[in-house]
């Protein structure tokens, strides 16, 4: 066991201890620096720059308190990762002199290359450059490693003409319309409080942990961090034995030390347990600004891979590492709450809150109804097209799940009646020890990608390995469009509630289709969902194209979130993404199958041959070895015959044009075709084939030997 990892001082001390927080702010920012500071992080003011230099000077002297000697602007390029360069505080004091210093101006512009990361055309090597930019709004904080101790600064990164070619800055913007809508539909309920409303985001992380030994030994896992070979192994999580199963304590260990580290970063890590799947497992976090959970989730993905390593383990964020058994999500669950401390998707108790409450959920029924390939964006990923529609994972058409309790009152508003259904209020197990519990409004229904559980929705589409601000700005911005168009038609009534009343009714009433409680697994629910007209898009490159839709162009610039060219750009690099993955994993597999699988079942071909030839040169009964050796040659021939056919579909699609998306389509059948057959053939001859002959560890090991 680790004991580097256990706390000798209470979680309340060790917790933000390692973040410039609003506490740490406070005592060591003049007070006007101080509330100028806070305006812009709570009430979203324009930073004000003659601050910079008060606040880079107490930041870096608290960091120098705590060990740091170097800073770096932590930004989220559209690469899938985060991206930092760390720069020392030293400056030259003279000869052989050094000071430590840090500028207002370093604090809130950094100036990385552009064009070494993925801008969809935005920027190329002669136009290179690109700005960091300060977010105030998340607070800067503290990572300790081997290498020591550096101060992390929250940045937005665009281009030298402003273009967005990251994460934060159109999340920021999606929030920032949200909030302003929502706004707008507060104040014709009477609400002169309320100054600025954000959506709350509480990402739950699932993934594999998996003993670095065996992952040293799959190149498929290294480099496309799935296994592109692998029969199920004899068991699987059919027992049900694994979901909140006991832990081993080698990963309770594990878990303790991520637990610390991400308490140290003010991360609220509450809850964690065993997943369905052997070797899985999921951490969740408190709910908090959308923004902060951005970049908690990606702390949190960057935390667990490095505490893994630590502990000889590494920990595996692809959505389908494993064929047959549960993939990874990341369950966004997704709110609005205001900066009075209102969740608006709380029912309320009084006529008008209840009311309120029906316009903002009608505003998200039909946001979801009528932008549903946004949504779907939101959650497309080339390793999540694994995962969609099995063990648990919502299918690829958008729907939203309401419950019994909420569908049954819209239904009756619709219809004019009265909501006479009685729903139990309390449980009781029919055990007089047992006392009475709380149920719920809503049941949960995992087959639903969009849900509804009691006052938030659990987008339960996004990936694992996905950071959440893509499903988030899609979600935020959506939402705003439809209260923006709400708040207009309100605003010029002369009795808005009145009118209030009638637009629920009228929105639920075309929009209910995308309302379904049942099982989405089920194939009736498809021909069920063609029928009502809902799209589905069963691959990422089936909706990509659709980003670019004109009233997808038209929505997100009316919200101010993307110009054209940020979503030419995204569309770009998000098909060039996909196949970029696809021929890394058509690479992989070809070379596990060349340099591994087919010298492995070559030479145990041999010995069957021999074997038979021995038994027959002595007068050896030999007809069911002869057998075994014919039909396991079949397969050997079959594995060779797939493979060659996997390498010319490769040379035959070397590479293709991201803008040509038929050409892509094309070529993603082609090669996944002929990567399932020769798959299917590869996990044949695994099952056939002698443990000390397999060239790659099996699942057995992978996922029980941890």
């Amino acid at each position: 066991m680790n004991t580097k990892s256990i706390p000798t001082q209470p979680v309340t001390e060790i917790f933000a201890s390692n973040v410039f927080s609003d506490e740490v702010m406070q005592q060591r920012l003049p007070e006007h620096i101080y509330l100028k500071l806070k305006d812009t992080i709570e009430k979203g003011r324009p930073l004000d720059h003659d601050i910079a230099d008060y606040v880079a000077n107490a930041m870096k002297e608290w960091a120098l308190e705590k060990g740091a000697t170097h800073y770096t602007h932590w930004f989220q390029p559209m690469n899938g990762i985060t991206a930092e360069k760390h720069e020392s505080f030293i400056e030259n004091a003279g000869p052989g002199r050094i000071v430590m210093e840090f500028s207002g101006k370093e604090l809130i512009q950094g100036e990385p290359d552009a064009s070494s990361f993925p801008s969809g055309g935005i920027r190329s090597t002669f136009e290179a450059r690109g700005y960091s930019v300060w977010d105030a709004t998340s607070p800067a904080f503290l990572r300790e490693d081997l290498t020591g101790v550096t101060l992390y600064i929250p940045t937005a990164f665009y281009s030298y003409h402003g273009e967005a070619l990251d994460k934060k800055t159109p999340l920021l913007r999606s929030m920032q319309a949200l909030s302003e809508q929502s706004l707008r539909i507060l104040r014709i309920f009477g609400d002169t409080r309320t100054e600025r409303v954000h959506a709350s985001v509480g990402a739950e992380q699932e993934y594999f942990l998996m003993d670095k030994f065996y992952y040293n030994r799959r190149t498929d896992l290294q480099f496309t961090g799935r296994t592109l070979f692998g029969a199920p192994p004899p068991k699987g999580q059919e027992m049900e034995d694994h979901y909140f199963g006991s832990m081993k304590e080698r990963i309770t260990d594990f878990m303790r030390q991520v637990d610390v580290e991400l308490w140290k970063l003010g991360i609220s890590a509450k809850t964690k347990h065993h997943e369905v799947a052997p070797g899985q497992y999921e951490l969740a976090l408190i709910h908090n600004n959308c923004n902060i959970a951005t970049d908690h989730n990606q702390l949190v993905m960057d935390t667990i891979s490095k505490i893994a390593e630590r502990n000889d383990l590494v920990c595996l964020l692809h959505a389908k590492p494993f064929k047959g058994i549960n993939g990874s999500g990341k369950h966004n669950n997704w709110s609005i709450v205001t900066d009075q401390g209102v969740n608006l998707l709380e029912p309320g108790f009084t006529p008008e809150e209840k009311l309120r409450f029906l316009v903002f959920l009608t505003a998200i029924i039909k946001a979801v109804d009528i932008h549903a390939d946004v949504l779907r964006i939101g959650a497309a990923t080339p390793d999540n097209d694994e995962r969609l529609g099995q063990h648990e994972a919502p299918p690829a058409i958008i729907s939203i799940f309401l419950g019994d309790f909420l569908t049954h009152l819209l239904e009756n508003l619709e219809k004019g009646a009265d909501s006479t259904k009685e729903f139990t209020k309390t449980l009781q197990g029919g055990v007089d020890t047992l006392p009475p519990v709380l149920r719920d409004n809503t049941d949960r229904n995992r087959t639903s990608p969009f849900a509804f559980t009691g006052n938030k929705f659990e987008f339960r589409m996004v990936s694992s390995l996905a950071s959440v601000a893509r499903p988030n700005i899609m979600l935020n911005t959506i939402v705003a469009d439809v209260l923006d168009e709400f708040a207009t038609k309100l605003e010029s009534s002369e009795n808005p509630l009145k009118i209030a009343q009638e637009l629920v009714l009228e929105t639920y009433t075309i929009h209910k289709r995308v309302v379904f409680n049942g099982n989405g697994y089920a194939e009736a629910w498809r021909h069920e969902a063609k029928k009502r007209g809902l799209p589905e898009y069963p691959s990422s490159l089936d909706v990509y194209p659709e980003l670019l839709a004109e009233k997808n162009v038209t929505l997100f610039q009316r919200q101010k979130v993307f110009n054209l060219s940020e979503l030419k750009a995204r569309a770009e690099i998000y098909i060039d993404t996909y196949m970029k993955q696809l021929r890394i994993e058509v690479n992989t597999m070809i070379r596990m199958a060349q340099t591994g699988i087919l010298p492995a079942i070559l030479l145990y071909q041999k010995e069957l041959l021999e074997l038979v030839k021995i038994q027959s040169d002595t007068g050896i009964p030999h007809g069911a070895e002869k057998d075994l050796v014919q039909n396991y040659r079949r397969h050997v021939l079959a594995f060779m015959k797939n493979l060659k056919s996997l390498e010319s579909a490769a040379s035959q699609y070397p590479s293709c044009n991201p803008e040509n998306i038929k050409e892509c389509l094309t070529m993603r059948n082609v090669l996944r075709s002929a990567m399932n057959a020769l798959r299917d053939e590869g996990d044949w001859l695994e099952c056939h084939t002698p443990k000390q002959h397999w060239p790659f560890p099996v699942y057995e090991e992978i996922l029980y030997r941890v």
